[in-house]
Order: C-alpha cells, then sequence, then structure tokens
C-alpha cells in the first residue's frame, strides 16, 4: 500500500484535498473579506457580542502615518499590524517604552525601535508590502495581549495562541501555538513557533510539532508542552463554533488568546487554515470531518456543536 492511500485511510487531509473539497465548496469568495481584512474581522465580531482586542486607530492613507504618535501617545504596549497580512508577517508587538525617550519603543524581542522606524514600517504595511494581494493596505493599532500565565513556561518572549477549525460550525481540531526564539515570539508556526495539539473533550494539550517534526519540550525553556490545562476551555469552543455564524464559511480557522486580565479574546479567522494541526495532534481530521458530516444539525447552537466536539473528538479520536 502506498504512503499517500495509508494517509488517506487514517484521515490525513492534504492540501488538494482542503482546497477542492471544502475550501472551495465551503467558502464563498465573496465572503473571503470577512477574515481578510482583520478591521471587518473585528467590527463583525464585536457586532456577534464577541470579545477582540481594542482598537486604538487605523492608518489607512500615507499622510495618515504622522498620526501614528498621537494614537499611541498615552500607550507602553500595543500591536501594529497589517489589516490584510497573513502569517504573522508586518507585526510589531511592542511591549514597552524608554522613559527618557518616549520615542524610543522596546519590541517583545527585546530589540528597540525609534518613532522613526516604527512610522517607516507602519509606511511599508499602507504600501502593501505584506498584504496578502500585494495592494494598498491599513495598518492597526491595537491592544497588547497581556498572556496567560499557563503558558509561562512554553512561550518565548510572545503571546501564545489557540487555533480551532471550525467545520460547518462544529470546532474539529485544535492547537496552541507558542512562540519561540527562532518565531521572534511571534505564534506563527512557518516562522518557527510550535504547535502543541489540545484534547478537544478537556482542554489538555499534547505533544507539539516544530518544523513538521514531532516534539516533546520547548525547544527554548525545555519544558513540556504536554499536560497543559488550557484556561476557559468550554467558552473558547463555544467561540470559536460562532465563528461559523459570524463568517459564514464552512471551512474556518478561528484564533484566540487569552489575556491574563481580559480572559479570551478572538484575534483573527482564518478562510485556509493549514494543516500543520495534524501533525500537532498525530491524528487526521478527515475522519472528524467525516464524523461531523454524519451528525450535523443545521438547528444546532454554537454551544450546542461544541459540547458534540467535547464529545465526539477527545484525544484519542
Amino acid at each position: 500500500m502506498s504512503v499517500a492511500k495509508k494517509l488517506h485511510e487514517a484521515g490525513v487531509l492534504g492540501l488538494n484535498e482542503r482546497n477542492a473539497n471544502y475550501i472551495m465548496r465551503l467558502n464563498p469568495r465573496r465572503l473571503y473579506p470577512r477574515v481578510d481584512d482583520k478591521t471587518l474581522t473585528k467590527e463583525l465580531a464585536v457586532a456577534a457580542g464577541m470579545a477582540v482586542p481594542e482598537l486604538y486607530g487605523v492608518i489607512v492613507h500615507q499622510g495618515e502615518v504622522r498620526n501614528f504618535a498621537a494614537i499611541v501617545k498615552d500607550k507602553r504596549s500595543f500591536v501594529v499590524k497589517p489589516a490584510q497580512g497573513s502569517g504573522g508577517d508586518g507585526i510589531l508587538v511592542v511591549t514597552g517604552r524608554s522613559e527618557r525617550k518616549r520615542d524610543i519603543f522596546r519590541l517583545s524581542s527585546g530589540v528597540l525601535m525609534s518613532e522613526g522606524e516604527i512610522r517607516h514600517h507602519i509606511s511599508n504595511i499602507v504600501g502593501g508590502q505584506y498584504s496578502l494581494s500585494g495592494q494598498r493596505d491599513k495598518a492597526l493599532i491595537e491592544y497588547c495581549v497581556h498572556f496567560d500565565p499557563t503558558f509561562a513556561e512554553v512561550s518565548f518572549q510572545g503571546v501564545p495562541d489557540i487555533r480551532v477549525i471550525v467545520y460547518r460550525g462544529y470546532p474539529a481540531m485544535a492547537m496552541v501555538r507558542l512562540p519561540t526564539r527562532a518565531s521572534d515570539g511571534k505564534a506563527n508556526l512557518h516562522q518557527g513557533a510550535v504547535g502543541a495539539g489540545v484534547d478537544l473533550s478537556t482542554g489538555t494539550t499534547l505533544s507539539g510539532v516544530l518544523d513538521n517534526l514531532p516534539i516533546e519540550d520547548h525547544p527554548d525553556t525545555g519544558a513540556v508542552v504536554s499536560g497543559l490545562q488550557i484556561p476557559h476551555w468550554d467558552f473558547i469552543l463555544e467561540s470559536s463554533a460562532r465563528g461559523y455564524e459570524v463568517t459564514g464559511l464552512g471551512y474556518l480557522g478561528v484564533d484566540m488568546v487569552i489575556d491574563a486580565n481580559l480572559g479570551p479574546l478572538i484575534l483573527e479567522m482564518n478562510a485556509r487554515p493549514g494543516l500543520n494541526i495534524q501533525i500537532a495532534n498525530r491524528t487526521g481530521i478527515g475522519n472528524r470531518i467525516k464524523r461531523i458530516e454524519e451528525i450535523y444539525d443545521a438547528a444546532a447552537t454554537p454551544a450546542e456543536r461544541a459540547a458534540v466536539a467535547r464529545r465526539e473528538f477527545p484525544a484519542s479520536a
């Protein structure tokens, strides 16, 4: 039996199958702006009563770049990100500023940047350097999340996030993405972050993946990535399930963070979530999708769909 056939029988979803059978079929192109433009995603989430990081300001045109100082004048920490970026590219996480020189900022990596350098970066964002299409973009300046201490031993200079893949409104698989030195403190797998699978029934982390290879320990802290209980797990699953109503997308990635003071917040949503999550969970998502098709109930509420996910998809499933 070929390797491809073995993987298929094990329920491992491949890129072509994901694109053809799920993304193209369940995610109408007209709905992509709801997730590709983070400004619109935030507006839709707020309208649905979902908590998101506070938006301090939006810079749309090059002439507005000079407004940066006024937007952050009373902020010690904040995040600058492209509205239409992906994979963490173009994001600056500012965690402090100099007391003597207020125009000098410290990034999460410890690097210092001047106000002029950040303005130049914002100008590049607006010019489209980091946008999905290469077209002009907007720069968002928003609240900097203070991550929950649960992840202190398995995160390096950054905020972990939780990715949940939602199929037709039902959470199907989840992982925690843990920043590393290689990822420059960002929770993005393609930049070198660790992905740890999550038992949907309990919200407990499983073993991890780094650069597509299974791992047990965080490469920088040495701490074991499995066995962590994610706070607010029921709320996170239900919020992820609600992403279906908010976006209309049938195959969706919902990214959330847990703030130490504010609790779970919707960070963004994704119409093309990656497949490394299967490696992190050591199981394929295909069989879970089949099970969802068998038990699908169009009238089920987000809370009911989240409950189904907890029941149907324990770590062994």
